[in-house]
Order: structure tokens, then sequence, then C-alpha cells
């Protein structure tokens, strides 16, 4: 069993900044693309970003040149560095993560989620 756990979530005003980071742990021999989704109220999961094993980043265009994805492959650690937040970016935040373990089958983990709320 792998898991996924988030942490960094809050509450920030328009134009400020958050940090979120996601650590996998369990039955893991290699992390794959880790990234995040976010949930808005009333509305789908939507993709923000994702990166690779090897540091191949991917963006939604909301989020472009304001979010910066990272990850440290010794923690199996995702980070989402959020600047320049607006209040249409309030969300809930999940991870994700493409995960081989330790028995060599694939598991498409999500993690349980972190608020983040941008408002005044």
């Amino acid at each position: 069993q792998v898991q996924l756990v988030e942490s960094g979530g809050g509450l920030v005003q328009p134009g400020g900044s958050l940090r979120l980071s996601c650590a996998a742990s369990g039955s893991i021999r290699r992390v794959n693309t880790m990234g995040w989704y976010r949930q808005a109220p009333g509305k789908q999961r939507e993709f923000v970003a994702t990166i690779t094993s090897a540091g191949s980043m991917e963006y939604a265009d909301p989020v472009k040149g304001r979010f910066t994805i990272s990850r440290d492959n010794a923690k199996n650690t995702v980070y989402l560095q959020m600047n320049s937040l607006k209040p249409e970016d309030t969300a809930v935040y999940y991870c994700n993560a493409d995960i081989l373990s330790r028995i060599y089958s694939h598991i498409n983990s999500w993690g349980q989620g972190t608020q983040v709320t941008v408002s005044s």
C-alpha cells in the first residue's frame, strides 16, 4: 500500500503565497510522475501541474508564471509554490502520483486534499 500526505494549505490574502507539500510513503519502488490537481466548489477537478521523475514540468494555463512545481526524489515529495494568488485559485488541492510498488504493480494514488482559500 502507498499513501500520499499533503500539507501547507490555508487562508491567504489575494497576492499572497503558499507552499504545498505532498509526501509519498509505503511500499514504493519508484515514484514516476507527480502532480497537483484542484477542485473548486461546484466544479470538476482540474489539472494544475505535473512533474516527471526527470524533472519535466507542465502547467495549466491559469497558473503559468505564478505557480512552480518541484520535487525531491530522495524524499518522494512534491511541492507546489503558489505566488500571486487570486480568489479564483480557491479550491481543494489534491496531490497525485504514479507509483511502481515493491512488487512491481503500478498504482495511481491520490492524497486526501488540502484546502486553499484566497480571500481578503
